[in-house]
C-alpha cells in the first residue's frame, strides 16, 4: 500500500523532536556566607624608651634605688647612641659594643662626679683631668645591667635576640687579686688614728687629735668588720635587736627581719642570713656599754647617726667617708678597703684552721656541705652559737696592737 505523502519539512521536525533532548539546567549548590573578618590593628613601633619604661614598671620585679640608677645610667648611654626613639628591634650589637668602648673611657662615679651629661663630655672631661678608667669588672657590671634590659624585652616577646647577650670585656685582675686585705702596717694606721686614740669629735673632727674619745658608729664599724667579717652594709643597718643573747652568748644577727618600725634591711645572698658571736676583743673593747646603752635609748637603730643612702644602703654613705680616713690616716694603698677586713678575717681563721664549714656559717658564704640544720632561733648555717663562738674566739691579730682600746 503506497505511504501517504508527508511534507519534508515536517520530516525534519519530526526527527529534531526525536534526537535533540530537552535543555535542562546545571545544579547549583549555593555559596556559604563568609562572616567578616576582623581587621588587625596595626602594631606601634616600640622604641628604646619604651621598652626601657615598661622594662622598670615591671610590677613582677622588685628593685632597689641603687639598682634603679644603674639602669638609669646604662640607658642614658645607649640612649645617646641611637636616640630615645629609635625601634628597639633596630639595636644591633654595633650598638652595644659602642656602649662599651664609651664605658672603657670613662671614670668611676661619672655621674657624682660630673651629674648628667653626656657620656661623650665624660670622657673629654675625664681625660683633661688625668682620670684613671673605670675598672673592668665595673664595666663589665653596666654591661650585665644593659643586658638585662634586652633579656626582658626578648623573654616578653618583644625582640628576636638580646644583642647584648655575653658582651664583655676582659679583667687582667685574677679574682683573688681584686682586693687584699690590710697590712699589719695599715690596721696599725687605722687603729692608731686619732678618732682611736682620742680627737675632737667622731664628725669633722675626727682627724684631729683631742681628748675626747666618742664610742659610735666610726668607731665600732671598723672594729665589728675586722673581728666578725660581716659586710659594711650589714654592721650598718644592724638593729639594737639583732644583737641577741642565744644561750647565754652575745651574738649579732645578720638577718632581712626588721624588729618594730626600723628601716628594713638588705643582705646580699641568702647565706648571709647567720649568727656571729661577738667576738671576747669587742667585749674587752667596751661594745657591751654601748649595747646598753642603745638598749636603754629605745629607739632602733645600733647606730642611729649613720644615714641612710639615697640608693636605700646605710653603707654607701660609710664607705664614702671611710676611704677619706683610710687617707687621712696615712693606709690608703691599692686593691683595699673596708672589705678589706672581710679578707683579714677569712685569712685569720685559715690560720686558726677553722674547718671550712664552720668558716662558711660565720662568713655567710656558701656551704658547699649544703647541709640545713637551723642553729638557734633558725639563724646561721647548722652550727650552735657555743660552736660558733668557740672558732670565734680563735681569731686573733698577734701583731696588732689594740691595747689602747681596752676598757
Amino acid at each position: 500500500m503506497p505511504q501517504p505523502f508527508v511534507p519534508e519539512c515536517e520530516t525534519v521536525s519530526v526527527r529534531r523532536q526525536e534526537t535533540v533532548a530537552p535543555r535542562q539546567e546545571a545544579a547549583t549548590s549555593p555559596q556559604p556566607i563568609m562572616p567578616p573578618q576582623p581587621v588587625r590593628p596595626v602594631q606601634p613601633v616600640l622604641t628604646l624608651k619604651d621598652i626601657y619604661q615598661r622594662f622598670v614598671d615591671d610590677p613582677a620585679a622588685h628593685r632597689s634605688a641603687k639598682t634603679l640608677l644603674a639602669y638609669r645610667s646604662i640607658y642614658n648611654r645607649l640612649a645617646e647612641l641611637v636616640g630615645e626613639s629609635a625601634p628597639i628591634a633596630s639595636v644591633t650589637r654595633d650598638d652595644c659594643r659602642r656602649v662599651l668602648e664609651t664605658l672603657r673611657s670613662m671614670p668611676p662615679n661619672a655621674v657624682k662626679r660630673y651629674g648628667n651629661i653626656s657620656g661623650k663630655a665624660v670622657v673629654e672631661r675625664a681625660k683633661a683631668e688625668g682620670l684613671a678608667p673605670m675598672s673592668p669588672t665595673t664595666v663589665n657590671l653596666h654591661l650585665v645591667v644593659l643586658s638585662a634590659l634586652f633579656n626582658w624585652a626578648e623573654n616578653e616577646g618583644i625582640i628576636s635576640k638580646n644583642p647584648a647577650r655575653g658582651l664583655r670585656v676582659v679583667d687582667p685582675v685574677r679574682k683573688k687579686d681584686k682586693r687584699k686585705p690590710f697590712s699589719t702596717e695599715q690596721l696599725t694606721g687605722i687603729f692608731s688614728a686619732p678618732l682611736f686614740r682620742g680627737c675632737v669629735d667622731d664628725e669633722a673632727g675626727y682627724a684631729s687629735p683631742g681628748e675626747n674619745h666618742p664610742r659610735r658608729g666610726r668607731f665600732w664599724v671598723p672594729l665589728i668588720g675586722l673581728f666578725s667579717g660581716m659586710r659594711l652594709n650589714e654592721i650598718c643597718q644592724l638593729d639594737v635587736a639583732d644583737v641577741r643573747t642565744i644561750v647565754g652568748i652575745e651574738c649579732f644577727v645578720v638577718t632581712t627581719e626588721t624588729a618594730g618600725a626600723a628601716t628594713g634591711k638588705k643582705l646580699k645572698t641568702e647565706n648571709a642570713e647567720r649568727i656571729i658571736p661577738v667576738h671576747p676583743k669587742l667585749l674587752e673593747f667596751g661594745f657591751n656599754e654601748h649595747l646598753a646603752e642603745r638598749r636603754g635609748s629605745g629607739q632602733g637603730k645600733l647606730f642611729p647617726e649613720l644615714s641612710l643612702a639615697s640608693t636605700g644602703y646605710y653603707s654607701d654613705n660609710f664607705s664614702k667617708w671611710f676611704a677619706r680616713f683610710l687617707e687621712k690616716a696615712g693606709a690608703k694603698r691599692p686593691r683595699t678597703s673596708f672589705h678589706s677586713f672581710r679578707h683579714n678575717f677569712r685569712d685569720a681563721l685559715r690560720e686558726a684552721r677553722i674547718p671550712k664549714d664552720i668558716t662558711y656559717a660565720l662568713g655567710g658564704w656558701a656551704n658547699e656541705n649544703g647541709d640545713g640544720d637551723a642553729t638557734a632561733e633558725n639563724y646561721g648555717r647548722g652550727y650552735p652559737a657555743a660552736a660558733l663562738l668557740d672558732a670565734i674566739k680563735q681569731v686573733e691579730y698577734q701583731t696588732l696592737c689594740l691595747g689602747h682600746l681596752s676598757r
